[in-house]
């Protein structure tokens, strides 16, 4: 289960997230919804244990953060997030799979459990490698952009998390595409693991949470001040992310 009451980010050049409340139990696709620079991801990083939110308060699975922030980290995982577990373009995607086993190995020889975890993880992912123009030895750069997001999504599900956190699902997808991708996301929730969606536009079953930039105009003001107000707040918020990413690279 998740929730939050009054969960924020503020940094050193201004508020990167805040006043998110919502209560999600264990499998829900929680859908992060707003336009780029409203600090959606960094929400979503901070949900997974990667970013030390500074308002309010949020549990994951029976765990506060920020204070057990390591604890939330070792039950969830992430899909490709620029700058910090992006793809690396030149590799296979057999050479991805087989780093992600060797990271995760817990044992010196279990070549045969290692085998099912794959194949389970692409299952759930929906990436049939004999699909893939040159099988497994297909390039990232090579793959198709739902493809690329399937590929990620199962690396993330080898070490089986509670919390599955996804940036940009619906980026560079037309409709048919968008919609296999959700769907995708869906059938992982219905298993049992909680899935962090971030995205542009929502699908209309998943539990909704808006970000929006901070200091949003009130309620009659202009829109030409509307806009100016609105602008400001996205560039402080960007700019409070940089500062974020930092310590999420860390983490």
């Amino acid at each position: 289960m998740i929730t939050a009451e009054g969960y924020g980010l503020r940094g050193p050049r201004g508020r990167v997230f805040g006043d998110v409340s919502f209560s999600a139990p264990a499998g829900t696709l929680i859908a992060v919804e707003g336009p780029s620079g409203t600090g959606r991801t960094c929400l979503m990083l901070a949900l997974t244990g990667r970013m030390k939110a500074t308002e309010g308060h949020a549990e994951v699975h029976g765990h506060p953060l920020p204070r057990r922030m390591p604890a939330v980290r070792r039950i969830s995982a992430l899909g490709p997030v620029d700058g910090i577990s992006a793809l690396e373009p030149a590799l296979t995607v057999a050479e991805h799979l087989r780093e992600r086993v060797l990271l995760q190995r817990r044992f010196a020889s279990r070549a045969a459990r290692d085998r099912a975890d794959v194949a389970a993880a692409l299952k759930a992912a929906g990436l049939e490698l004999d699909s893939l123009v040159k099988g497994e030895r297909t390039a990232v750069r090579d793959l198709e952009r739902l493809e690329a997001l399937r590929l990620g999504v199962a690396l993330a599900l080898l070490p089986r998390p509670r919390v599955l956190g996804i940036d940009d699902v619906d980026h560079k997808l037309g409709d048919t595409d968008r919609e296999l991708a959700w769907s995708m996301l869906r059938s992982v929730a219905d298993a049992g693991t909680t899935v962090l969606g971030v995205c542009t536009r929502a699908p209309e079953d998943a539990l909704v949470v808006p970000t929006r930039a901070a200091g949003t105009a009130a309620q009659g003001t202009t829109a030409d001040a509307t806009a100016d107000l609105t602008a400001d707040a996205t560039e402080e918020t960007e700019e409070g992310a940089v500062d974020a990413y930092t310590e999420a690279r860390r983490a």
